[in-house]
């Protein structure tokens, strides 16, 4: 498997934790060295492991925050 490297360069939100330690957090995070994402993960930091997640361009999350804003959430 290949190796790769991330760093963390926001935390912008810990959207909940389970009683496991997990976290799901929105970050901005850099991939290998490439320009930082927007990124949706499940993290357990103690242990340093991660989840699958979503990463999200600006335009992306820009499309996202739209699509979020006209949803008549309460």
């Amino acid at each position: 498997m290949a190796e790769f490297k991330y760093e963390i360069i926001e935390k912008i939100a810990i959207l909940s934790e389970n009683s496991k330690g997990w976290t799901k957090e929105f970050n901005k995070v850099s991939w290998n060295g490439r320009a930082p994402k927007y990124d949706f993960r499940d993290w357990h930091h103690k242990d340093g492991k991660m989840g699958k997640g979503v990463t999200l361009s600006d335009k992306e999350a820009a499309n996202l925050r739209q699509v979020l804003d006209s949803l008549k959430i309460s």
